[in-house]
């Protein structure tokens, strides 16, 4: 007996007091807006790593407004979490989240959409949303053999990923004279807004030879519209992320294309870095996960 409390006392002493009866670290994690079904695969896979690390995850949605994701995040300092994840709305807008975070020494992992101060950030995981506007925008003009009338679905004006697929888009435009953009206006990643916008497009009785729209929300409402008008057969629709129902549309030949965001990639990378600032250990500062195109030919290996 006195040998095994001699063990258990030398082994206590050796990892410390803390780390035998120590709580579980905490991350707080505040979501752009839980209303996007992309975000909520984010927020599955970062649970689902979570648990397997044992870790205790703070959740709250940004309910698509920056000065929410602020005092979300002021709240993580609060409560003394061990690391915060920022999953920002506005690109300019919840930039303070980082500021704060590095003046409370806490450690901060960016993800998936990106703020102007991402260099002050710890770390950051995501995809480089300009090779998403580049691969669904050279797909079209495949489509149209390099001449045709587009429109372009923006999301939100100043959103990092708005921002920079149009980048990715318009790089790709410069090789086409061919192709003209006849309208562009952002629909906010919603799809009944889409919707909308695509009706008011149509109405006006210019001929429309296809719709890029940077995120799959936005293209399934501009299809639904398409198809309303019954011209779905004249005006292919491509999107980004490959959410389940935008795969569903390509598989059935509705949606002409999909551009694969690895929404569960994300979310557990993300989880997976904190973990390891929390821990005290040093982690990449940049970790890029690939968009993938995804056709009617190949959308089974992403379903």
């Amino acid at each position: 007996m006195k040998k095994l409390l001699a063990v258990l006392v030398s082994g206590y002493l050796m990892c410390g007091a803390n780390s035998l009866f120590a709580e579980p670290l905490k991350i707080g994690i505040t979501y752009q807006n839980m209303q996007n079904e992309f975000i909520l695969g984010i927020a599955d896979a970062a649970k689902a790593k979570a648990k397997s690390l044992g870790v205790t995850l703070i959740e709250n949605d940004g309910q698509g407004k920056a000065e929410t994701q602020i005092s979300q995040v002021e709240n993580f300092i609060a409560q003394k979490v061990n690391a915060i994840i920022l999953n920002p709305f506005d690109k300019e807008g919840c930039a303070p989240a980082v500021e704060k975070a590095n003046a409370a020494g806490i450690p901060i992992v960016v993800v998936n959409a990106q703020v102007v101060n991402l260099d002050k950030a710890t770390a950051f995981v995501g995809s480089d949303d300009i090779d998403a506007g580049k691969i669904e925008m050279q797909y079209i003009a495949d489509l149209l053999k390099g001449k045709g009338n587009i429109v372009i679905i923006h999301g939100p004006n100043g959103h990092s990923a708005e921002v920079q697929r149009t980048i990715g888009n318009k790089e790709i435009l410069k090789k086409y004279p061919g192709i003209s953009v006849l309208f562009e206006q952002t629909a906010n990643w919603d799809r009944a807004q889409a919707l909308s916008l695509m009706e008011n497009w149509m109405q006006s009785g210019k001929t429309i030879n296809a719709v890029v729209a940077q995120n799959d929300e936005m293209a399934l409402g501009a299809f639904k519209a398409i198809e309303a008008a019954k011209k779905q057969a004249s005006i292919p629709v491509i999107g980004i992320d490959a959410i389940p129902d935008a795969l569903k549309s390509v598989e059935q030949g509705k949606m002409v294309a999909t551009v694969f965001q690895d929404a569960r990639g994300q979310g557990s990378e993300a989880v997976a870095k904190a973990f390891e600032l929390a821990s005290g250990k040093k982690v990449a500062k940049t970790t890029f996960i690939p968009f993938q195109l995804v056709t009617k030919e190949n959308v089974g290996k992403f379903k």
